[in-house]
């Protein structure tokens, strides 16, 4: 159980951290108001330099991507209340991320952003990009929100089997003092004799 939940949260921090390098062109759009044309200009061509990397780097995104899918459906198989509640949110919270990452931060990256249309800083953005490039930034917060919400998960399942383990050490403890106990009345009795 321990390797498995170290595998979820490393793989889930590793995505979580991939995201994050997009807050330069994130936090432009989403959290800097008013947002500006050269704003969409910096984040568009961001972008652009992320759609003209190597294939690889997204056949090993997704490489990873699965092994952490797999290793909490495995988890999950165990069929323990923990599991079942812990686990089934994280799957729930990872499938978001996955489905938001798939359908609609990669279509759009490879639609839109591949060519962008020759521009100074000064120039007007073009109406075209202006909600592809806000409609990424916010693709990116849900997906950040929903693996923060798989780490969450992960540390309360966590904390919960901890806490079992200390009430199972604390119960068997006052039963084998109550044992002792009883034992003891035993030994301290007189045992009549009858003749």
């Amino acid at each position: 159980m321990g390797v498995r939940a170290g595998v979820v949260v490393c793989i889930t921090s590793f995505l979580l951290g991939s995201l994050f390098t997009h807050w330069i062109a994130d936090s432009l759009t989403l959290w800097k108001s008013p947002v500006t044309d050269e704003h969409l200009w910096t984040a568009a061509l961001y972008y652009s330099i992320l759609t003209k990397g190597p294939v690889q780097i997204l056949y090993v995104l997704f490489g990873i991507i699965i092994l952490g899918g797999t290793t909490i459906f495995w988890s999950f198989n165990d069929l323990e209340a923990g599991n079942l509640m812990f686990d089934g949110g994280s799957i729930f919270l990872y499938g978001v991320a996955v489905i938001m990452y798939a359908y609609s931060v990669i279509p759009n990256l490879m639609d839109k952003f591949t060519e962008i249309p020759p521009y100074h800083m000064k120039d007007a953005f073009p109406r075209l990009l202006r909600t592809p490039t806000l409609d990424l930034a916010s693709n990116h917060l849900v997906c950040s929100v929903a693996l923060t919400g798989v780490l969450i998960l992960q540390a309360g399942r966590w904390w919960a089997e901890l806490s079992d383990g200390d009430d199972d050490e604390n119960y068997l403890s006052e039963k084998v003092e109550d044992n002792n106990a009883v034992e003891e009345t035993k030994s301290m009795t007189p045992l009549v004799t009858t003749a």
